[in-house]
């Protein structure tokens, strides 16, 4: 296993504990499976990151995360806009995501640069405690 996607599995887990209480975080291996595919870029640091894919015109957010210590400073924003850049670079002309009905604070960063909802799935997301909550779907033309 790489430095990096423990470094990346560390910072996913401590931002999933401390957001959503019972939502899994992904682990170091399947960091390391996504990182070695055709197409998948990561941006900002092992301590806030975006994972992104580029497929042909199109790069869809994988995950974002910032670690808790770490939140609040704007990282989870730059590491947002370099994906942007990087995926407009690579030949995408729009950026798309999932994110939780209830993660408001993800819902605010990606309103605050752009994305525009374009679709709901309800219970979409299920908790560890049996509930389910909606995934919003996002686009911001880039």
């Amino acid at each position: 296993m790489t430095a990096l996607a423990l470094a990346l599995a560390a910072t996913h887990a401590a931002a999933n504990t401390a957001t959503y209480t019972g939502d899994r975080p992904w682990s170091a291996r399947e960091f390391a499976a996504l990182l070695a595919q055709p197409g998948v870029i990561l941006t900002g640091t092992p301590r806030s990151f975006v994972l992104l894919r580029v497929i042909l015109d199109e790069a869809e957010v994988l995950t974002i995360a910032t670690h808790p210590v770490d939140q609040r400073q704007g990282l989870a924003r730059a590491a947002l806009q370099a994906a942007e850049k990087t995926a407009r670079a690579t030949g995408a002309i729009t950026m798309f995501l999932e994110v939780a009905e209830d993660n408001l604070p993800a819902r605010a960063l990606y309103t605050g640069t752009g994305y525009a909802p374009m679709g709901r799935r309800p219970g979409y997301y299920h908790r560890a405690n049996g509930s389910a909550v909606a995934a919003l779907t996002l686009r911001k033309p880039l």
